[in-house]
């Protein structure tokens, strides 16, 4: 039987239509005040992530990369819960989330730069320009401990709570199924829940963690492993961008309030591959990714603005900005050089050190002892 607490969050029927779920009931006031204008944004932001996602992958296929982590089918979830997170956030991503890292500010280029090896971390998380986006993390789970110290540091130093939503900060942390039977989650929701951290925990079930299906994984829907600890959770329909939004915007305000902790379990699909190293084929069916593909959070989207009135012109407007990112992100990614061997000493300390000036200058004399000095 679903319990309350597990009933979808839904906005948006599979075909694009208004048809909110009763559990979507208390979200109706803050989607119907959302603008066309930001509407719009959130299919550009899908269409537009999706094109480079896809040219991502081509590039590795072609030599370009060492890796990808598609994101394809989850560009709901994630353009939603970006969108509804205020300036002052910080964000917390995994290694799937392209589209957050790129409504925060980020270039994907950086993305780029860090699966092609030529990038330690891929984008300086301090600078104003990334919009508060720590580095992505591959070990899984890590990040949940991270937002949670960092959110506990908010409420020591006064940042949350205040009742000034102005200023008031909180953190939103995104891992996936797979992640959430990590020891790492657990104990960083166990810290969350104890200190009444304004941490948002944004689970992106998308049903595999790689080979390995959710039915396995948890006997009980995730969003009551969140529920465990006291925390608040709501289980949203992760390929409806409205409900997406809606459901983050109010968890991470009362977060922000000082109220503590929410989660939210994004109910979505991942319809590529776990990463460009891995066959699908080899563990799930045909059937099963055609179904969710009907579902395709772009197609419904698509199809409630254009029976808003949105013109055709503003989908081919879409599409060609779509394209033209693709081929520059294609671009300078090939453009690209190695890094300077300096990387490797220069970020060790967060101050000039005399031992990194020590071993940059005998790597310097090494390497300039060869024929050529190369």
């Amino acid at each position: 039987m679903t319990s309350p607490e597990t009933e979808l969050v839904r906005v948006l029927d599979q075909g694009g239509r208004f048809a909110p779920s009763p559990a979507a009931e208390r979200y109706l006031p803050l989607i119907e005040a959302i603008g066309d204008a930001e509407l719009e944004q959130f299919y550009r932001d899908m269409v537009v992530i999706r094109a480079i996602d896809t040219q991502a992958t081509n590039l590795q296929r072609q030599g370009q990369l060492a890796l990808w982590p598609p994101s394809r089918g989850q560009e709901a979830a994630q353009v939603g819960s970006g969108r509804a997170a205020r300036a002052q956030d910080t964000i917390f991503p995994s290694y799937r989330e392209h589209v957050v890292t790129r409504i925060r500010g980020v270039d994907p280029v950086d993305i780029i730069k860090l699966m092609r090896g030529v990038s330690h971390g891929g984008w300086d998380p301090a600078d104003p320009k990334n919009g508060n986006t720590r580095l992505y993390t591959l070990v899984l789970g890590s990040q949940t401990l991270h937002a949670a110290g960092y959110a506990m540091g908010l409420s020591f130093d006064g940042r949350t709570g205040t009742g000034d939503p102005e200023r008031d900060e909180a953190v939103i942390v995104y891992y996936g199924d797979g992640a959430s039977s990590q020891g790492d989650v657990h104990e960083a929701m166990v810290f969350a829940a104890s200190y009444q951290a304004p941490t948002v925990f944004f689970l992106q079930n998308n049903h595999w963690a790689i080979s390995v299906p959710v039915s396995t994984q948890s006997r009980v829907p995730l969003v009551e492993r969140s529920a465990g600890y006291g925390i608040p959770s709501v289980r949203v329909d992760g390929n409806d961008v409205l409900a997406s939004y809606a459901v983050s915007r109010v968890a991470l305000d009362e977060a922000r309030s000082g109220l503590g902790p929410r989660a939210i379990e994004a109910v979505t699909y991942r319809l590529g591959a776990h990463t460009t190293s891995d066959d699908p084929t080899k563990y799930r069916g045909s059937e099963e990714e055609q179904a969710w593909a009907e579902r395709d959070p772009i197609v419904r989207m698509r199809a409630f603005l254009a029976g808003k009135g949105a013109s055709d012109a503003f989908f081919a407007g879409v599409d060609a900005e779509a394209a033209d990112a693709a081929e520059d992100l294609r671009a300078r990614t090939v453009e690209l050089g190695p890094p300077s061997p300096d990387l490797i000493f220069d970020h060790v300390y967060s101050e000039p050190h005399p031992l990194m000036a020590e071993q940059k200058a005998w790597r310097a004399a090494y390497e300039a002892s060869f024929e050529g000095g190369n």
